[in-house]
């Protein structure tokens, strides 16, 4: 966890410091462009901290996600000199991103505090707030579930590659990264339903800032959806790992 980290981060000018660096770019540039170019409603939720908890959470999701369908095509050197379980790469990798999460985390509850310093912007703390980790972890099974699927279909279909990365893009703009879900049309809400992630984004949401449109049934289906995809992608990861090993 701790190599995975650094190596990320090492030959850079910024260091670690752009764990930082990276989502407040980013924040910038959506505050920019969907808040006031197109005018996209955070509610009653600064557009400040309604994008960075959005963009925290989708590089946890999307690094994890990208980083584990990659293990055999970026650690092959290392699968074949030296023999360990497979499974500790791609939970090294999820570790690394949380490490990433918690300080964007924390972050956001720097400026949560500036904005109820000097905007007088109210701060409710509830019991929900106990739900975040619980949020969080669902988030994470997803990114290793889905990893480890596509790590699995990679290394056999390398042209799949150029799928991960454009799916990943597309796949975020139906989630609610940029925006909640109450402005979604009533006939593409289904499609948003239908994504595990959508219903976990606004607990976290709903967390923090007690703001957040999800249903107990919609929680029920990401966490089913969750559990079937990580046993599914679990059994096919320990099946064919030994066989992928003389295909890459």
């Amino acid at each position: 966890m701790r190599k995975d980290f650094l190596l990320n981060h090492q030959q850079t000018l910024l260091g670690p410091l752009w764990i930082l660096f990276q989502p407040v770019l980013t924040l910038f540039t959506y505050v920019l462009v969907f808040n006031k170019l197109v005018g996209i409603s955070t509610g009653s939720i600064p557009p400040v901290l309604f994008y960075l908890i959005g963009i925290a959470l989708w590089t946890f999701f999307s690094e994890s996600f990208i980083a584990i369908s990659f293990t055999f095509t970026h650690y092959e050197s290392i699968f074949q000199k030296v023999y360990f379980p497979r499974l500790i790469v791609p939970l090294s990798l999820v570790s690394a991103n949380i490490i990433r999460l918690f300080l964007q985390l924390f972050l956001l509850f720097i400026l949560i505090l500036v904005y109820w310093f000097i905007y007088n912007t109210p701060i409710v703390i509830s019991w929900w707030l106990l739900l975040l980790p619980f949020a969080i972890a669902i988030i994470g099974i997803n990114g290793l579930s889905a990893g480890l699927l596509f790590a699995v279909l990679t290394a056999q279909y390398r042209d799949l590659i150029n799928i991960v990365n454009v799916g990943i893009r597309l796949m975020m703009f139906i989630t609610p990264v940029i925006y909640p879900v109450t402005i979604v049309p009533a006939k593409l809400r289904l499609l948003m339903e239908l994504n595990p992630l959508s219903s976990l984004f606004e607990l976290s949401r709903f967390c923090i800032f007690n703001e957040g449109t999800f249903t107990t049934a919609q929680l029920l289906y990401s966490i089913s959806i969750t559990l079937l995809l990580f046993v599914g992608s679990m059994m096919l990861f320990h099946k064919r790992v030994d066989k992928l090993m003389d295909v890459v």
